[in-house]
Formats: structure tokens, C-alpha cells, sequence
């Protein structure tokens, strides 16, 4: 008898497994799809080959895994459970002398294998992909020529800028250069030129003309003055820079670094919630994802068998996993305001898992209320 209940359970859990791949697998294909498409028309549209948008894609990978790994977890245990359910099988070896709690066994395996995969993924690879794609995002943004320059293009970096230039060439020097600067609302100016360079100073990016004429035109009085140069600097680091203030990249730090980030002396732009939210967060995901798969599990075990399937228990797993997803969000902005509350991010795992204890406790004891109402009676 323990010999055959040992099968189930590792015929249980490799279904388990197998459908888990499959919903995971289903869910980033039609999230990556829907990511591709807005990132393919961002980098091509800005002159980036193929291979920085696989580049990207891939970098994206870890953290878009990681954030479909619960759902999937939930509807490997649910199609599972109502699968075996409908064909019986829950109910034959519950009849042999399996309680709910044991047959609770294989999928408590479960999420708990998927609670590894999570671990990896948000303490390890999702940090390190991270921290290579804000990389990889800020090199992109200091390329001049793809983030500002198309030839042929009237071009507008910022507003009330136009720039323009007819050829770019093999060597990098632009020809017939037209730039038009009306940022200041009392004087437009118009530079054009033959030739133009790009130098990098530093942090700074310098545009050089050469051979051209500016044009400045005074708004109030109606007055246009043009003078000639041979060579003109302009910097345009304020239009090729996306500006951003300064952040420390949490998201990018594996947990042993956040760890030792948070015990020395921060930024002072980061506050000690933010750091107590990030990290705790990680730790509560993988708890999510045993909590999700023994949702699925527990409540569709209260409706035992059914040829016609147990549709009503499966809203109700799904109503529960969404109400105990939603209240994450209220939890990390009281964290990130206040660090010491730290312990409210693993409610919802608390939470769910007493769904869980109490919907097993039910399974192993139907008809208690029909039982207590009828000892209430009077003889």
C-alpha cells in the first residue's frame, strides 16, 4: 500500500511538473510577443540591428519568467487537480485511506520545486540580467548616431529643436547640416553648414560645423542677424541625453549584495524602506508560489468528484489567488514608507496558506456543519 501511494505521488507530481511547463511556456510566449513588438519598433526605428533586439530580448527574459512562474504554478495545479478529480482518481485513493493532507503531499513537492525556480530567478539571474540591461540601455543612450542622427530626416531630439542632415559618412562627418534651436522664446536661431563633426567631450557630446552660416532672428523687434564662420561648436549634450537623476540600481544587485548594501551607508536618495521592500520581496515570491499551487489544489478538493467538472471551486481558487495577489501592492508602498513593517509582505503567503489549511481541514471532514446543526436539534 505505501509502495503504491509512493507512485502517485511521483506520478502526481511529474504531471504536476508537465503542465506547469507547458502554462509557463504559453504565458512568456504570449508575453514576449506582446514585449517584442514594442521593443522591435523602438530599437529598429532608431537604427539598431537585430542583434541589440535579441540582445534586449534575452535580457528581458529572466524577469518576464519570473513574473509569469506564480499563474503558471496556479494553472498546472488547477488543470491537474480537476483533471484527476473528473477521472476519479482523487476519489479512489481517498477511498483506500488517503486523507487530504497526504494527498496534499505531492503538490506541497511542487510548489516547492517552483519556489526553488523563483529563487533562482528573482536572488540571481533577474538581478544580473537587470543590471546588464540598464548597462546596455544607458550605452544605447549615448550613442549619438542611432539615438540622434538618420540622415535625409528632419529630426526633432527635443522640443523646439529640428535637426537635419543630408549624408552620413563612411568617416562620420555629416554633410549639409541644418539645425534650428527655438528653445529660447525671444530668439530663434538657425545654424547651417557644410560639414559637420561630432566630438564626445567627457560626458558631453559637442556638434562642430564647419564652413556654415547662423542666423538669429529677434522676435520682439522683428530684427534677423547673420554671420558667417568657418567653424562653430555647439553642444548638444542636452539633446542627446536622456536625462535622469541618479538612481541606485536595487533591482540590480543579487541579494547577498543588497544584503551587504543595506548594512552599509546608503545614497541618500534611497531609503532603508525602499531597500527592506526590495529584498524582502524576492523571499516573498517564492513563498507565492507554494501558496498558489496549494490554493489550486485545496479548493478544488472541496468539490470532489464530478463528471461535470468543478467549475464553481475553480473561480473561487481564482477569485482567492487574485484578492491575495491584489493586496501586495498597498503592502510594498507601507514598507517603502516605513521599513520596519517589513513583516506585512509575507501576509498574503500567511494568508493563503490558512485558505489552505482551512480548505483541507474541510476536504478530511465533510458534513461537519450538517453533523453540528443536526446535534443542535432538539431530540
Amino acid at each position: 500500500m505505501r509502495e503504491a501511494v509512493a507512485k502517485f505521488d511521483r506520478y502526481m507530481l511529474s504531471q504536476l511538473l508537465l503542465l506547469f511547463g507547458f502554462f509557463a511556456l504559453v504565458l512568456v510566449a504570449l508575453f514576449w510577443i506582446n514585449r517584442a513588438v514594442v521593443l522591435f519598433d523602438r530599437l529598429i526605428g532608431d537604427g539598431h540591428s537585430a542583434l541589440v533586439f535579441l540582445e534586449f530580448t534575452a535580457l528581458g527574459l529572466p524577469r518576464l519568467i519570473a513574473t509569469v512562474l506564480p499563474v503558471a504554478t496556479f494553472a498546472g495545479a488547477v488543470y491537474v487537480t480537476n483533471r484527476m478529480s473528473s477521472e476519479a482518481e482523487l476519489t479512489v485513493m481517498q477511498s483506500t485511506g488517503s486523507s487530504p493532507w497526504r494527498l496534499a503531499r505531492p503538490v506541497l513537492a511542487y510548489g516547492l520545486c517552483v519556489a526553488l525556480m523563483m529563487s533562482v530567478l528573482s536572488h540571481f539571474l533577474v538581478p544580473l540580467a537587470q543590471r546588464q540591461l540598464n548597462q546596455r540601455e544607458l550605452e544605447i543612450a549615448q550613442n549619438v548616431t542611432a539615438g540622434l542622427l538618420k540622415e535625409g530626416q528632419f529630426l526633432h531630439p527635443t522640443t523646439n529643436v529640428t535637426f537635419y542632415t543630408r549624408l552620413i559618412g563612411a568617416d562620420g562627418v555629416l554633410h549639409d547640416v541644418f539645425l534650428s534651436d527655438r528653445r529660447d522664446r525671444a530668439l530663434g536661431v538657425i545654424y547651417t553648414a557644410s560639414e559637420a563633426y561630432l566630438v564626445r567631450n567627457g560626458a558631453g557630446t559637442t556638434l562642430i560645423m564647419v564652413d556654415g552660416l547662423a542666423q538669429r532672428l529677434q522676435k520682439n523687434g522683428l530684427a534677423l542677424s547673420t554671420a558667417k564662420f568657418r567653424d562653430f561648436s555647439f553642444d548638444i549634450s542636452a539633446l542627446v541625453r536622456r536625462d535622469r537623476p541618479d538612481q541606485y540600481d536595487l533591482a540590480g544587485l543579487t541579494t547577498p549584495a543588497l544584503i551587504a548594501a543595506s548594512r552599509a551607508t546608503l545614497p541618500p536618495q534611497v531609503s532603508t524602506g525602499v531597500v527592506a521592500e526590495e529584498l524582502n520581496s524576492r523571499f516573498a515570491q517564492a513563498l507565492f508560489c507554494v501558496v498558489a499551487a496549494m490554493v489550486g489544489f485545496s479548493i478544488l478538493l472541496i468539490g470532489g468528484f464530478s463528471r461535470f467538472g468543478i467549475w464553481r471551486e475553480i473561480a473561487l481558487a481564482f477569485a482567492l489567488l487574485i484578492a491575495i495577489d491584489g493586496s501586495r501592492g498597498t503592502l510594498v508602498r507601507m514598507v517603502q514608507t516605513q521599513a520596519d513593517l517589513w513583516p506585512i509582505l509575507y501576509l498574503p503567503s500567511l494568508f493563503g496558506a490558512l485558505v489552505v489549511l482551512g480548505a483541507l481541514w474541510q476536504s478530511a471532514h465533510p458534513g461537519w456543519t450538517r453533523r453540528l446543526i443536526a446535534r443542535q436539534k432538539p431530540a
